[in-house]
């Protein structure tokens, strides 16, 4: 009798360690966390005159902790990969994008009140002197994302856009 009461228990604690761990929600399934949801998906890039520039592919991995992105140029030779993630300890998004051209940029910002992604790099050194690095992404009325990047002077005045992509989900 009291091997089958042990085993018993042996079942029952199991089952409840079981349907805890299922119903304990991700560290990352807060709505912070889901600011960036918007963006996910498989996506056809085109410029502001309607070409295709490109394909993304936009995942969530690690328990929605981490938003991955796997950029192709259309001319098949310029790609690169993102991570962006939340980071909790301050409140901000976080990107790296390193391309297979060895360019790493490394951004920072959060959601605005209306819904656009803002990250911006520190202060860079280049040639031409110091300037800034931001990247925006808009969530257009038909689906679609807006990803602007702009180079910002020293005073965050715009100096160049280096680059306007309209993302149209596949």
């Amino acid at each position: 009798m009291k091997k089958h009461v042990l085993i018993t228990l042996i079942l029952l604690t199991s089952l409840f360690h079981s349907i805890a761990q299922n119903n304990s929600e991700s560290p990352c399934s807060s709505e912070n966390y889901k600011a960036f949801d918007f963006w996910e998906g498989d996506w056809t890039v085109y410029n502001t005159e309607g070409k295709i520039v490109g394909t993304n592919t936009v995942v969530k991995l690690q328990d929605n902790c981490v938003l991955q992105e796997n950029w192709k140029a259309s001319n098949g030779n310029n790609t690169g990969t993102s991570y962006n993630y939340f980071n909790a300890k301050d409140n901000t998004w976080n990107q790296v994008w390193i391309s297979n051209n060895g360019n790493i940029l490394n951004l920072k910002g959060n959601i605005t009140d209306d819904g656009v992604m803002v990250l911006k790099s520190e202060l860079v050194q280049g040639k031409r002197g110091k300037y800034y690095n931001q990247i925006t992404w808009s969530k257009n009325d038909d689906g679609s994302v807006t990803q602007r990047w702009d180079i910002l002077s020293e005073n965050d005045k715009p100096l160049t856009k280096a680059f306007e992509g309209i993302y149209k989900k596949n």
